[in-house]
């Protein structure tokens, strides 16, 4: 992977995706679609929504104009539907690998960009920041997934930068 901090963290968050889904397979599969009381009623239903906006976050830096990106949004969460826990990892490293390729056509991680969104108005920003961006969303989801499987009995699995690091040292 390209060395420049920005991208080392986005191998962190794609590291830290394959140690949930590890652990993930090696659960019941019913736990992967069980009902919770959370933000997301399941493991399924945050990832998938991990992925829509990884989806997402890859066409804005990209920089794809709004209305092709809003035209895409259903079809991202339709192909994360109903999928099994293999189903759902072949999606995230489909995407990851699509993002790698974004990475590599972009050697200079604090380009500048505009982005603009519906809501909020226009930020004047730096590729970087929106791939910083990227990694926070997904470990805050993946705390998620934790809380989910602790109501459900199960353990979590620990995907903290400093393990990340030990590891790939």
């Amino acid at each position: 992977m390209l060395q420049q901090q920005p991208y080392r963290m986005y191998d962190y968050h794609v590291w830290a995706n394959e140690q949930l889904f590890a652990h993930l397979a090696q659960l019941p599969e019913e736990v992967f679609h069980a009902e919770v009381t959370s933000v997301f009623s399941t493991v399924a239903q945050t990832l998938t929504h991990i992925y829509r906006f990884e989806k997402l976050f890859m066409a804005v830096l990209a920089e794809i104009p709004n209305e092709e990106i809003y035209a895409k949004m259903p079809g991202w969460a339709e192909e994360a539907q109903n999928k099994s826990v293999d189903g759902m990892r072949q999606l995230f490293a489909d995407v990851a690998e699509q993002f790698r390729d974004l990475l590599r056509r972009t050697p200079d991680p604090d380009k500048a960009m505009t982005i603009h969104h519906p809501l909020y108005g226009s930020l004047d920003t730096q590729f970087s920041e929106i791939l910083r961006h990227v990694v926070n969303h997904g470990t805050y989801h993946r705390g998620h997934v934790t809380a989910i499987l602790r109501q459900q009995g199960y353990a979590g699995v620990p995907t903290d930068y400093m393990f990340y690091m030990v590891e790939r040292r």
